[in-house]
């Protein structure tokens, strides 16, 4: 009898994918799926971007790279985080990835192990907590607030930092809520680690460009005081609609460059060399693409909400970035998974439970609205209507 490793016991899933597939099976079958589930955009990859990654096979780049990266592309992102921000970032801090995920899974390698802690939100991610237990770290969980569209705080954190801390993962803009943090938030963590120097942070900032209302979003990376013990995960795949090209970046502190450096060579050596490029034409080629998407983005949102303060009994905090709400619909008094998995089997609506982020999330779904308005407005209507009989059921 084979013996597994401990770690891969712990190891989870993320329910989308269990979804999407499900979703994609019904709709082989005739059924009209509607998919808010999936955390994708729903838009082509800028057409610049594609011809970039073309012309870089054409041009014969078939070839390794870099572990961490082409030094353009290095340099690129740079460049980039120094227009968006103001921070002056060396290349050689920056590694490039095949997905923001990596990054979440280097740095749980380099800091859990059995005996110390990492910090997760609940609700959030749920790779977060999965690579955490891999590594034998207990994961800690600490609740999201209301404000900004149910974000974090750092009261929240620091109150459950203790010397066994030795990561502390934040997430705004949010997923699966929204949820978008202050700067009056950020410096209070800023300032109340200053007390716990043995914790590094990871801050995922996928959905740093998809802020709503006027906000900013605030990147840690802005804050010096953190320059020291903070990994920032960020990529192309939502703002460039780039998700199945895998390809993310992350800036690590300088002392830990060369410790990212080699888990990159001994995990997947370099990423994808005709995807660089594409990622070196999206930053440094026209925005308008990305820009009119985010847009887009901007009015479903409004659709959305609009279509859930319709429904009697669904509350929803407006999300103040990303691309997902977060409705409570625990008045209908269904477990979430029971609403995911009846939706789509009974009314052809694709979604996410509550309790796949975690068991605060117990009460929610998470509705992606990267569709189209006509798409939401509908999802929302079958939502309404089957929430209505099923509920019924459920209290008869």
């Amino acid at each position: 009898m084979l013996v597994t490793a401990p770690g891969i016991e712990d190891l989870a899933t993320e329910s989308a994918f269990a979804v999407l597939a499900r979703a994609g099976a019904l709709a082989a079958q005739g059924r009209d799926i509607i998919n808010l589930g999936i955390g994708q955009p729903d838009f082509r990859t800028p057409e610049p971007v594609v011809e970039a990654a073309i012309r870089a096979l054409r041009d014969g780049h078939h070839g390794y790279t870099p572990a961490p990266g082409l030094p353009a592309l290095r340099e690129a992102v740079a460049a980039y985080l120094l227009r968006q921000y103001g921070v002056a970032i060396s290349p050689t801090r920056v590694m490039i990835v095949p997905g923001g995920k990596v990054t979440l899974w280097f740095a749980a390698l380099a800091f859990g192990a059995p005996g110390t802690e990492i910090l997760i939100p609940d609700p959030g991610f749920p790779i977060y907590a999965s690579a955490a237990r891999f590594t034998g770290a207990r994961a800690v969980a600490y609740p999201l607030a209301a404000d900004g569209g149910i974000a974090w705080t750092a009261d929240a954190i620091l109150e459950r930092v203790t010397p066994a801390t030795r990561l502390i993962i934040v997430n705004s803009p949010g997923n699966p809520t929204g949820g978008v943090v202050s700067a009056a938030e950020v410096d209070r963590l800023a300032d109340g680690l200053q007390a716990f120097p043995q914790a590094a942070v990871l801050s995922d900032e996928i959905y740093a460009r998809m802020v709503f209302d006027g906000r900013r979003h605030e990147s840690l990376l802005t804050r010096p005081s953190l320059a020291d013990r903070l990994i920032l995960l960020d990529g192309w795949s939502k703002t460039y609609a780039m998700t199945g090209w895998r390809l993310g970046f992350a800036v690590w502190p300088a002392a830990l460059a060369d410790v990212a450096e080699r888990l990159a060579v001994n995990s997947h050596s370099c990423v994808n060399t005709a995807a660089q490029f594409a990622g070196l034409a999206a930053l440094e080629g026209p925005q308008d693409a990305a820009d009119a998407m985010i847009a887009a983005f901007a009015e479903r949102r409004q659709a959305v909400l609009a279509a859930l303060d319709a429904v009697d009994g669904i509350r929803c905090a407006a999300p103040a970035g990303a691309f997902y709400a977060f409705p409570d619909v625990s008045a209908f008094g269904l477990p979430a998974e029971t609403v995911q998995n009846g939706l789509l089997e009974e009314a052809s609506v694709a979604t996410i439970a509550g309790t796949s982020f975690g068991a605060r999330g117990e009460g929610h779904i998470r509705l992606s609205y990267a569709n189209t308005i006509d798409a939401i407005e509908a999802a929302v209507g079958r939502l309404a209507d089957w929430l209505d009989r099923s509920g019924r059921r459920a209290s008869a």
